[in-house]
């Protein structure tokens, strides 16, 4: 059985110890697949990061007892070992602390991020070593390079547009892209599943996850209810401003995200939209549409990849998971932290969110959004 992709894997590292992270879906097990069918040493990992924490225990999803069983399946199928390592309490005190803490701030957390620097590319990492690999794999769809005049790695684009997820990736460290391979980088879904319909892989057909994965039916709400008992009941009854006027009643900041416009319970004639949130306050600000505009905002917390210090440069900047990016100037400030002035002002910028920044389909770096300038 041949595929175009097993050229996309580098051969200088055919034999070498490596474990692929396994969630059980589709794109980790034909990772694994890819990888040892090209002779390196496989050893399978699937991470138990949280139980549900109050919610109901689910039949499927990440973390599941039957994705866990998904993934040995897939080792055992393909014969290299697999092993279930239990992350809960670091996940716990990173991952969602952060979460809970960025939400209570107003702001809008991407956990994923947090979750690839401190837990994949982390705690997993440190495990790999310890198991004696010299890699580590992902099912993610993206691409690590390696600039020689610059002697640094970093991320690109995958292949197929649709699913990249070079986004999610920008906080990695040079450490850690050293030892990262990205089997998918190369293909689309439509291979990858067919591949795995192939070689007659139970997760050929599990769908995508769409949610945050601890957060069950993206119901992020019941997660702080459960962690902080009566608070959303404290915080309700707030008052919602437009154009300096109070123009009705919040139901509690956190329900409340920069952009959105339903489930505002305003009767203005006219559509409105959450401008800015103000958790010291208790207000949520809402204007019409050309208020989510803004020209620039400042990144705290940055990385970079490509280049390893920014002065003044232009990139294409995306400021969320889906977005095309727009094309902005990137300037440091000092402190870990860049100005970002985009050419055209762009909609709906986000505290909490990443900002990207990309040279054509190379990741320059990135750093969490933090301040709206205007």
């Amino acid at each position: 059985m041949t595929f175009r992709y097993f050229y996309a894997v580098k051969m200088d590292k055919k034999g070498k110890n490596i474990v692929v992270a396994m969630s059980g879906g589709v794109d980790s097990s034909v990772a694994a697949y890819i990888l040892h069918k090209e002779g390196y040493n496989v050893i399978g990992i699937t991470m138990k990061n949280w139980g549900y924490d109050g919610f109901p225990e689910r039949d499927s999803g990440c973390c599941s007892l039957e994705m866990i069983y998904s993934a040995r399946n897939v080792a055992v199928r393909l014969g290299f070992p697999h092993y279930t390592v239990d992350f809960t309490d670091k996940f716990n005190e990173t991952v969602i602390e952060d979460f809970i803490s960025e939400y209570l701030k107003g702001r809008t957390p991407n956990p994923c991020v947090l979750c690839n620097k401190v837990i994949k590319w982390g705690v997993l990492l440190e495990k790999a070593r310890s198991l004696g690999a010299n890699y580590l794999a992902t099912g993610h769809y993206a691409r690590v390079k390696y600039d020689e005049s610059f002697n640094r790695y970093y991320v690109s684009c995958a292949y197929d547009k649709t699913k990249d997820q070079s986004y999610a990736l920008w906080r990695l460290s040079q450490e850690a892209l050293a030892c990262t391979i990205f089997p998918l980088g190369d293909l689309n879904k439509k291979e990858v599943r067919e591949i795995a319909r192939t070689l007659k892989l139970k997760p050929a057909d599990i769908p995508d996850s769409q949610e945050i994965c601890f957060v069950p039916d993206d119901n992020y709400r019941e997660l702080i209810q459960i962690r902080l008992p009566g608070f959303i009941q404290d915080i309700q009854g707030g008052d919602i401003v437009y154009k300096g006027k109070k123009v009705g009643k919040h139901k509690g900041y956190i329900n409340y995200t920069i952009g959105q416009r339903r489930g505002l319970g305003l009767s203005l004639g006219r559509p409105l939209y959450v401008t800015k949130i103000d958790p010291r306050e208790n207000v949520i600000y809402v204007d019409d549409e050309e208020g989510l505009y803004v020209k620039s905002f400042i990144c705290k917390e940055v990385n970079l990849m490509k280049i390893d210090k920014i002065t003044k440069i232009n990139a294409t900047v995306k400021i969320r998971y889906n977005d095309p990016g727009s094309e902005a100037f990137v300037e440091d400030i000092g402190d870990n932290k860049v100005k970002v002035t985009f050419i055209e002002p762009c909609k709906a910028v986000t505290p909490g969110q990443s900002a990207v920044f990309y040279k054509d389909d190379d990741v320059i770096g990135g750093g969490i959004i933090d301040e709206v300038l205007d």
